[in-house]
């Protein structure tokens, strides 16, 4: 692993990054940092992160759609970067993440917005528009489809493809790491921990199509005693220059030295709350806005071809659109351009674009 001075410095990383607006919000009850950037009286596209990231991943698409004329804001989520960080595990259940959004939806005047999610930021466009639908025009998911019945270990399981993952090797399919949190969590954290700045190299890695319908790595964590097996920290690794850019990367990783991986992975701990408050979404968590699905081909954890993944969300959403890419999970990374072109193309299809751009 290279050394932080030698990382900060090196002059292969790109070129002079955008400036982006750093603002905080505050209630009585939770603090989010977000990012700002394009005209102050623009139509508002929101854009909620996942693990282990920070609103910093939308850099690109911030970029591209502010200069459409677009108030784009990226918070980071509770627990991640300038967020507050609860100590207690149910503290990131869906609906307090739901309540953080909420607030921060009025602050910004509570326009209907478009909402955009990745990963976990995904999973919480879903529940925020099932329980709050007047808040948004449209919503677009990325890299993990919509659960009407909650996402959690018993609505996933039984989807997984058993044709890659048979039962009695792999119960738990390429959820078992999910599973592995719930029953090791201590030990996955520190595991995690030991090295932040490797662990996030390790993570972040460009798709390999050669990998798709074989067995994703996270099927084997219970097997193997953690994500790195018995060395119990991340093997050293350069990160991948294809995906952050090298300040966006740093500050990555700065937030994870001060913070740690413990209230981002705390997200997987609360799926019977979750289950509950996905009960209690408007119109039985039916979405009648128009919803766009953008898929990862590669993508090992999520993607919906060929299998049953996508068939909760497809008989949730009366006006889905899926738009697939050449790409795995890091798609706001991997495909800046093609995500962006692909929301734009839907935005469009929709009349849900700014006039003009």
């Amino acid at each position: 692993m290279p050394k932080r001075s030698d990382l900060r410095h090196n002059p292969k990383w790109g070129t002079a990054l955008s400036t982006l607006a750093s603002r905080t919000f505050s209630t009585a009850r939770h603090t989010t940092h977000f990012l700002e950037k394009g005209p102050a009286n623009g139509p508002l596209m929101i854009f909620l992160h996942g693990w282990p990231e920070l609103g910093l991943i939308w850099r690109a698409q911030l970029d591209e759609f502010a200069a459409s004329g677009w108030r784009c804001i990226a918070p980071d989520m509770r627990g991640y970067g300038g967020s507050s960080i609860p100590q207690a595990n149910g503290a990131y259940a869906h609906q307090h993440v739901v309540a953080d959004m909420r607030e921060l939806h009025d602050h910004l005047g509570g326009e209907p917005a478009i909402w955009i999610g990745h990963d976990w930021g995904s999973v919480a466009v879903g529940s925020l528009v099932s329980h709050e639908p007047a808040r948004s025009r449209g919503a677009v998911l990325i890299s993990v489809p919509y659960f009407p019945t909650g996402h959690a270990l018993q609505t996933l399981v039984p989807l997984v493809d058993r044709n890659i993952y048979p039962a009695d090797r792999y119960p738990d399919g390429q959820w078992d790491y999910y599973r592995y949190y719930n029953t090791n969590f201590a030990s996955a954290v520190a595991d995690l921990d030991a090295d932040k700045a490797a662990s996030l190299a390790s993570i972040y890695r460009s798709g390999d199509p050669e990998k798709t319908g074989k067995p994703a790595a996270n099927a084997t964590v219970t097997r193997n005693g953690g994500r790195f097996g018995a060395a119990h920290r991340a093997p050293p690794a350069n990160p991948d220059r294809a995906l952050w850019p090298l300040a966006d990367f740093e500050a990555l990783v700065r937030s994870f030295d001060a913070h740690g991986f413990r209230a981002p992975c705390a997200w997987y701990l609360n799926d019977e709350a979750n289950v509950a408050y996905a009960a209690r979404a408007s119109e039985g968590g039916r979405l009648s806005l128009p919803v766009l699905f953008v898929n990862g081909n590669y993508d090992q954890m999520n993607s919906i071809n060929g299998n049953h993944m996508g068939d909760p969300m497809r008989e949730a959403c009366t006006d889905l659109t899926v738009a697939h890419l050449s790409g795995a999970h890091w798609l706001p990374l991997e495909c800046k351009t093609e995500l962006t072109l692909a929301i734009r193309a839907w935005l469009e299809s929709k009349n849900l674009a700014v006039a003009g751009a």
